[in-house]
């Protein structure tokens, strides 16, 4: 069982669109892949829309919570319900349309071939940015940068919020004792998985800036991350898994 976690609020936009790109990938590869949209009580209405989708289509399921705690406490709860429900392969996903679900294929064949964590990477040969200005590509390239350096990791893309999990990874991570509750929780998540020498590769894509609502980037959630590497440069080793 494969299972994408959407993480939504306000996207009545964007959720359809995403949902039907997922659904005709899949469909044309073969993926077998479920959706598991995850809305924090979204007051634009995307919670009912994807109820509305989901009485639709049989591969999408919906968790409703109680209302916003950050993108991190969101995925969190998404993963339990994917490994509750028996998925092997779980995947983070923007349900804004910044990720191509035409890199889910290349992100099951690098798990298939043995990868334990799959990052989509904007920062290695074949990837990029579009549709960013000059300010917001600095602040990103330069946060991966910063990152890297301080945590003393090879991995290109450390910011990035496309990925492919295999079962094994999320079992070993501990949510509870993540710190950061915005993007930063990226970082760390591979950070932990690395220290766990789980097996961990980059897939080149290229992201897309959002052209349809809102964009929920900030400055705090900016400062959290840069704050967050040297808590987790001298933070304890985790136990093996």
């Amino acid at each position: 069982m494969r299972t994408i976690v959407l993480p939504t609020y306000n996207e009545i936009q964007t959720l359809p669109l995403a949902v039907e790109r997922i659904l005709a990938v899949s469909a044309e590869h073969d993926l077998g892949l479920g959706i598991l949209v995850v809305d924090d009580n979204s007051p634009d209405g995307t919670g009912q829309l994807a109820d509305e989708l989901a009485a639709r289509h049989p591969e999408i399921k919906v968790l409703h919570r109680a209302g916003k705690e950050g993108l991190a406490k969101a995925y969190f709860a998404g993963f339990r319900q994917a490994l509750a429900d028996g998925a092997e392969l779980v995947f983070e996903m923007d349900a804004d349309l910044s990720h191509d679900a035409a890199y889910l294929p290349g992100m099951v064949r690098l798990a298939e071939q043995g990868a334990d964590l799959v990052l989509g990477s904007r920062y290695v040969k074949g990837g990029g940015v579009s549709n960013w200005p000059l300010s917001r590509r600095i602040i990103s390239r330069g946060g991966c940068l910063y990152a890297q350096a301080i945590l003393g990791l090879p991995y290109h893309d450390l910011t990035g919020g496309f990925k492919c999990f295999r079962r094994r990874v999320l079992e070993a991570l501990d949510f509870d004792a993540i710190g950061a509750s915005g993007y930063g929780f990226q970082i760390e998540t591979t950070y932990r998985a690395h220290q766990l020498d789980f097996r961990i590769q980059e897939l080149p894509i290229i992201f897309v800036d959002r052209t349809i609502g809102e964009s929920k980037m900030s400055g705090g959630i900016v400062g959290e991350a840069m704050l967050m590497v040297w808590k987790l440069r001298f933070s304890r080793r985790p136990p093996a898994a």
